[in-house]
């Protein structure tokens, strides 16, 4: 008898869920209007086409189709551990993502910065002038870049010229790369992503500053005391994203700035993808280095999240 009424006391509880379910679903439908394009953006672009993975555990032929191809297991993966390049290709992509790292914190130097500039005409020129690099793309970055370093016309080589050194040809040589690449990248980024922790400081109570300065505070002390603890969560947040593209290098512009003489530094997991998967069809072989490249930034993003969850208590989840 308990059983049965157990049983029905189920059935009533799943019935009234259901209810509560229609009855927000009928209540809230514009917003899931709303949310629709974007889910299914994800579901078809990014969800849909992760079936194709499947590939870099079968030796792909493109007459007899994903299923139709043979297993092979983890025969790419293997060939790609053992490869005489793969350390050279790690090393390459840690070492420039390492660099951009280390370069984290000048965006949140900038909105820093920004927030304590009080003449707003002053303010809203610098913010457009390092906001603007953002909006020019990537091809015209890389043009800019190889006039601007070229041997022979280039401004800063005729700068250095003009102080008595000799011209170097920065792109030919493997030790300007990573230097090249990051150092604009950041130009071009730093800017734009102070944007975020502007808004941040924009949440931060008035009345703690105005405390701050009755108490003797200086300017850098309520910076730190004040400003910097209330965008932390955001710092902490934004690093978190950053190690999930952690082992992410800008394929476009590596590839405009690279060649020959320069491979030995240039060269990174996603450029050889492309030149094993599109130009030499190694389709499996290329799959399989991609998705050991997402599990590696899968890792980073979760271990990234655990330790920020364990020192700070904020986290992505």
């Amino acid at each position: 008898m308990n059983q049965q009424a157990t049983e029905a006391s189920l059935v009533v509880s799943k019935e009234s869920s259901k209810r509560r379910r229609r009855g927000r679903l009928r209540k809230n439908w514009h917003l899931y209007a709303f949310a629709l394009p974007t889910v299914l953006y994800f579901l078809i672009f990014h969800y849909f086409p992760a079936y194709g993975l499947v590939i870099a555990f079968k030796n792909y032929k493109v007459s007899e189709g994903i299923w139709g191809s043979a297993w092979t297991g983890f025969e790419h993966f293997e060939r790609f551990f053992h490869s005489y390049y793969f350390w050279d290709l790690i090393r390459n992509t840690m070492g420039i993502n390492l660099y951009q790292l280390a370069l984290f914190p000048i965006p949140v130097i900038v909105a820093l910065a920004f927030n304590e500039l009080s003449n707003g005409w002053y303010k809203r020129f610098l913010q457009t002038v390092t906001y603007a690099p953002h909006f020019i793309s990537t091809v015209v970055i890389c043009g800019m870049i190889i006039s601007f370093l070229n041997p022979s016309s280039g401004i800063v080589n005729q700068i250095i010229a003009g102080f008595g050194g000799q011209p170097i040809s920065f792109l030919t040589e493997p030790g300007w790369f990573k230097t090249i690449f990051v150092v604009s990248g950041e130009w071009q980024r730093f800017g734009w992503g102070a944007i975020l922790y502007l808004a941040a400081l924009a949440g931060v109570d008035p009345q703690q500053h105005e405390a701050a300065k009755i108490d003797g505070a200086t300017r850098l002390q309520r910076i730190r005391h004040i400003n910097l603890p209330s965008i932390m969560p955001t710092i902490i947040i934004m690093f978190i994203l950053n190690m999930g593209d952690f082992m992410t290098v800008g394929f476009e512009k590596i590839y405009l700035l690279q060649n020959e003489l320069n491979l030995k530094t240039s060269d990174v997991i996603q450029t050889y993808v492309y030149r094993s998967g599109l130009l030499q069809a190694q389709y499996s072989f290329s799959a399989a280095i991609g998705f050991f490249n997402s599990l590696i930034n899968l890792f980073m993003l979760v271990l990234a999240n655990r330790l920020a969850k364990r020192l700070s208590q904020t986290s992505l989840w």
